[in-house]
């Protein structure tokens, strides 16, 4: 892409050209008549809400809930944290080849159909985990997990994306928030059915559940697609549309984040039940503020994200989950844990929402999916890396600790980095 090119996404009261190409290129009758129809086409805001099970799913089903299942894992299968850390690893790299089979899917199936069928799989994957003990059978289902929501979680943004066009400057921002604000609501939702099931049906119950729980979150995605436009892929036989090159410290960035964020999001509850002594009744408060503080983010960072240029509204946001993952390191005690799930679960899917944000900017309208691709790319690769690094760590003499403040660290570096990410320059 042309980093002179003008920024697309901005201009209030104006589709997006993705969204007026389907629309012209579906439709029969003059461009005029069809682009004026589309000045006025504005996605329904439930529609967003149903779009958001996406990353319920494949986010705060699939891969936030493990961290509640892990303990108990652990102690009943006799895994170390390396082990642990493992099945992590194995769903951020399943994550990483949906990322890559996404977009081509994508223009095969369209992304509604992908939407859907990822959201199925993820769902049926996460139930599976509760029928097996097998080692290698649970890596395997932890890696179709994270391809199937990856697939999901990119056509998902994408179909936002399309959906966001138009309205004021921060309306896009606030979509994408309420989008990614999809994983509070799985966190939210994991935190209230599954502590509860550990002491009577264990482990295997709370996989169980959580397969319902997805199953549930499919079947409501699935029914606001008809009311959601989806990106011509015609347009994509067009090469470029976005540059890695420009978007290399958001790339870079990103891949540090998703090294940082998921230690914390793997650990954080061993490291409670351990070292402050949680029961399950503070775990699932923990987990359930956790949640709801990432739901309201969603409305509180959208017009903050929209005033921010260049790589500021990355790096801001990711500075407050490093604050937040510091926190019960510090300072000891319930307080300091529930301050640090406001803050961790009140930034993180800030974060994916000010990076997808600032894809709408950099990139052309068609190459939006490609775009956040590629980003997905760079956030599963970091995301394979961390939990094997934090969980040798742990299992080391500082145990646990250890890891979590490898986490905090590779957090602070890329707070800075996506700070020197340029704004995309107008005409």
């Amino acid at each position: 892409m042309d980093t002179h090119q003008k920024p697309h996404g901005d201009e209030p009261l104006e589709p997006d050209s993705g969204v007026r190409e389907g629309l012209i290129m579906g439709h029969s009758g003059s461009e005029a008549s069809l682009h004026n129809e589309a000045k006025q086409f504005l996605t329904p805001i439930w529609v967003i809400f149903g779009l958001s099970m996406g990353p319920a799913i494949a986010l705060g089903l699939a891969r936030f809930a493990y961290a509640l299942l892990l303990p108990s894992m652990k102690a009943d299968l006799g895994w170390s944290f390396a082990d642990a850390g493992a099945m992590n690893t194995a769903n951020a790299a399943g994550h990483l080849i949906g990322a890559l089979v996404a977009a081509p899917f994508g223009r095969c199936t369209g992304d509604k159909a992908a939407f859907s069928l990822g959201l199925f799989l993820t769902s049926a994957a996460i139930a599976g985990a509760g029928l097996t003990a097998d080692f290698t059978s649970l890596l395997l289902l932890r890696a179709v997990s994270g391809l199937a929501g990856a697939v999901s979680f990119v056509a998902g943004a994408g179909l936002t994306s399309a959906a966001a066009s138009g309205g004021s400057r921060s309306r896009a921002p606030t979509m994408l928030g309420i989008y990614f604000a999809g994983a509070g609501i799985g966190i939210t939702a994991s935190a209230l059915a599954v502590p509860p099931l550990l002491s009577g049906m264990g482990w295997r119950g709370g996989w169980l559940a959580l397969g319902a729980l997805g199953l549930a979150a499919t079947i409501c995605g699935s029914l606001v697609l008809s009311r959601t436009p989806e990106p011509s892929y015609k347009v994509h036989i067009a090469a470029g549309g976005w540059s890695a090159r420009f978007m290399a410290r958001k790339l870079l960035s990103y891949g540090l984040f998703g090294a940082g964020y998921i230690t914390y999001a793997t650990f954080i509850i061993a490291h409670l039940r351990a070292n402050e002594g949680f029961d399950s009744g503070s775990i699932t408060a923990f987990w359930a503020i956790l949640g709801l503080a990432a739901v309201v983010a969603a409305f509180a960072w959208g017009p903050v994200l929209a005033r921010l240029k260049g790589g500021w509204g990355a790096s801001a946001t990711i500075a407050m989950v490093a604050a937040g993952a510091a926190l019960p390191l510090i300072w000891h005690g319930p307080t300091s844990a529930y301050l640090s799930s406001i803050l961790f679960g009140g930034s993180v899917l800030a974060v994916i929402a000010a990076v997808t944000s600032f894809v709408r900017k950099a990139a052309k309208p068609h190459a939006w999916t490609a775009a956040i691709a590629a980003l997905t790319i760079a956030f599963g690769t970091g995301q394979c890396i961390g939990p094997l690094l934090s969980g040798a760590l742990s299992d080391g003499p500082n145990g646990v600790r250890a890891g979590l403040w490898l986490s905090v660290g590779i957090l602070a570096v890329a707070s800075v980095v996506a700070a020197f990410q340029p704004e995309p320059a107008g005409d």
